[in-house]
Parts: C-alpha cells; sequence; structure tokens
C-alpha cells in the first residue's frame, strides 16, 4: 500500500491546528496546565469514551483537587469513586502513582519525560500526554486517534498493534510535530480523530484532508489502520452465595489478582462450565454453614468485560449460625446502608439494586 508525501509537516499541523481552533470540544482538562489534573484525566480516559469520563474527572477533582490529597485517601475511597467505570487497576494504578509523586517529587508531577515514565502505570502515550499539555514540551502524542488519523492521510498499513508498526508511527508522528505550538497541535489531532476521522463512517466529503488523504482516494477507510491481534474472550460462569443474616450481608475484599482486585463481591462458586442449581449450592453448603434456607436464586445477569464475558447467577442463603459463616468463608457482614459505601463492581451493584436494595 503506497505511502502519501504529497501532504508537508508545516500543511499538515497548520491544517489540524486550524481547524481545531474552529471546532474543539469544551472539555475542562483542556482549559488548565494544572499537570496532576491532566494526569487524572488521561488515566480516566484510557479506554473510556468522554462522555463517561468526564463526570468521573469532575468527582476526582472534587475529593481529591491535589495529588497529595490522592496519595493520603485510602484506596478503598478511590475504589468507590471509580465505581462503575471499570478497568480497576487503572485507579490503583493512579492512587500508587500519586503516592510516588509525593515521596519521590515532593508532591509535584514531574516534568521529565524519563521520570513520568517511572510512575506505576504511566507508558509513552501518557508520560507524552503530560509534558505535552501540563508543560507544552514537544513529545508527540500518539494514541488510537492518532494512528487512524495518521493512517488513512498518509496510507500507511503498518500494524499497529506490532512493535515495528508502532515505531513506524511513532517516527512519523515525531516527524509531523511542529516546532511550535506543539501542545495545542496534539489536541488538535486526537480531537480530529475522535470527530471527524472516525473508526465508522468518516466524514471525508469536505474533510480538510479530503484532496491528498490515501485513504479516501483508494477507499481503504475501512481497512486501515491495520490492527491483527484479535481479541480471544474467556467465558465464566459466577454463582455467588450471598448469605443473609437477619437484616446483614456477608461480603468480602477480593484480594488476588483476578478481576476487582480491591472490590468487594459475595462467597463465589466457580468449579464448573455452567450456571449453578439450587441442588449445587445445597451441595456446596452441605454442613458448612449451620441451618441455612436457600430464599431467593436470581435470574442470569450477563457481564461483559474487555477479555472476558461473564454469566453471573446470585443465591441468597439465610443462615441461623453468623459466626459459622464469618469463620468458614472468611467473611464480614454489612448492613444495607454498610453495603451501599463498600467499593464495588458495577455487575454487584446491578444485583444489589434488583435483589436488595429495592
Amino acid at each position: 500500500m503506497p505511502t502519501s508525501h504529497n501532504i508537508s509537516r508545516d500543511f499538515f499541523s497548520t491544517q489540524l491546528v486550524t481547524w481545531y481552533g474552529q471546532h474543539q470540544r469544551d472539555l475542562p482538562w483542556r482549559n488548565t496546565t494544572n499537570a496532576y489534573y491532566i494526569l487524572l484525566s488521561e488515566i480516566i480516559l484510557q479506554q473510556t469514551r468522554v462522555e463517561q469520563g468526564l463526570p468521573y474527572y469532575l468527582k476526582f477533582i472534587e475529593n481529591f483537587p491535589t495529588v497529595v490529597d490522592l496519595a493520603n485517601a485510602e484506596e478503598s475511597q478511590v475504589l468507590r469513586l471509580w465505581q462503575g467505570l471499570g478497568y480497576y487497576s487503572r485507579a490503583r494504578n493512579l492512587h500508587t502513582t500519586a503516592k510516588q509523586i509525593v515521596a519521590n517529587y515532593g508532591g509535584m508531577v514531574p516534568n521529565r519525560f524519563e521520570d513520568l515514565l517511572q510512575l506505576k502505570g504511566i507508558g509513552i502515550y501518557t508520560a507524552s500526554a503530560i509534558a505535552s499539555f501540563g508543560y507544552n514540551l514537544p513529545y508527540a502524542v500518539v494514541d488510537g486517534n492518532v494512528y487512524r488519523v495518521l493512517s488513512r492521510v498518509f496510507g500507511i498499513d503498518a500494524d499497529i498493534a506490532a512493535g515495528t508498526g508502532i515505531k513506524i508511527f511513532q517516527h512519523l508522528a515525531n516527524e509531523l510535530l511542529p516546532r511550535h505550538n506543539t501542545s495545542t497541535y496534539n489536541q488538535a489531532i486526537m480531537e480530529f480523530g475522535a470527530m471527524y476521522c472516525t473508526p465508522r463512517n468518516p466524514l471525508c466529503n469536505g474533510c480538510i484532508f479530503e484532496i491528498g488523504c490515501v485513504a479516501n482516494k483508494q477507499n481503504l477507510q475501512t481497512l486501515l489502520p491495520v490492527k491483527s491481534k484479535k481479541l480471544v474472550k474467556k467465558t465464566r460462569f459466577l454463582n455467588y452465595i450471598v448469605f443473609k443474616y437477619k437484616d446483614q450481608y456477608a461480603a468480602s475484599i477480593r484480594a488476588d489478582s483476578d478481576i476487582w482486585k480491591g472490590l468487594y463481591d459475595f462467597w463465589l462458586l466457580e468449579n464448573m462450565q455452567v450456571s449453578a442449581t439450587i441442588e449445587d449450592v445445597a451441595t456446596a453448603l452441605d454442613g458448612h454453614s449451620g441451618d441455612n434456607t436457600i430464599i431467593l436464586e436470581t435470574k442470569i445477569f450477563k457481564h461483559l468485560l474487555t477479555h472476558q464475558t461473564l454469566f453471573v447467577k446470585f443465591f441468597i442463603v439465610e443462615i441461623s449460625n453468623k459466626n459459622a459463616v464469618e469463620s468458614q468463608y472468611r467473611l464480614n457482614f454489612y448492613d444495607k446502608a454498610e453495603l451501599e459505601q463498600l467499593p464495588k463492581s458495577i455487575l454487584i451493584t446491578r444485583f444489589l439494586e434488583q435483589y436488595i436494595f429495592c
């Protein structure tokens, strides 16, 4: 596939910056050079749409106005604010990063690219974004939007999921970076990819690169960018046993490296390739929790994660011996108000809202 060099660096950057001045969305992290706020926005917006991430950004700014406030917060408080956004490792990494900044950089987000890369969960893209938007340093920011614009305009079919392809695009992005106003340019190319050069149905008619764009000339929009890796999803069947004692429910914090680490859920029965039945649950509990009665079997919840498809069922089990359950299953009991305040996944929240809090 040919690569176009008909568009010069100066023309490319000038067109984008001009377009951006007329079409940019008014977003709060674009109205600040506070590197901490920019770090927050970049972590929150990873694999997240702006519309979804915006209220979380505002909540974090309100609750943790400085990086010191975030570093001093309890992890459970951070996870509780993150609830519903998914990819909870981002929240834990963000919390660790705040602690690193306080411990190693006096509470100031570092302005050296190399130092930014030492922070937990900060890769080349995020480090470039903080350096560019926070400190106006000349680093090209390459995200999914930028890959899409560059691959289509210049006709590049290098695989963006391969190391060689990533280097090719990073090199081109560095070459195209203007000598001045780099921060605005970086914002412009990402915004253009998000609003015009979209994954599906890009707005090619009247596009500022309509004449010189290789993809537009050769009808390659649906083929570019090239990404060879295909996501293979794992299917899991989760069966939660919700022990109920009077007006309290037993839960525990997930401490392993599986999904939802650091969040609260219930005792999990996952030893089969299908959803459990009442008989399965009765067998699993036989003699281990004292007298018990299964009072409710929920519908199956289907929950989609990036790498997993979950089929989840909940069984509410009324018990007579609270101490036996606490010791046998290492659970603690919480009333409804306490449950509401615990950090938990959106799946657990859906169950609680439909069967417990209603």
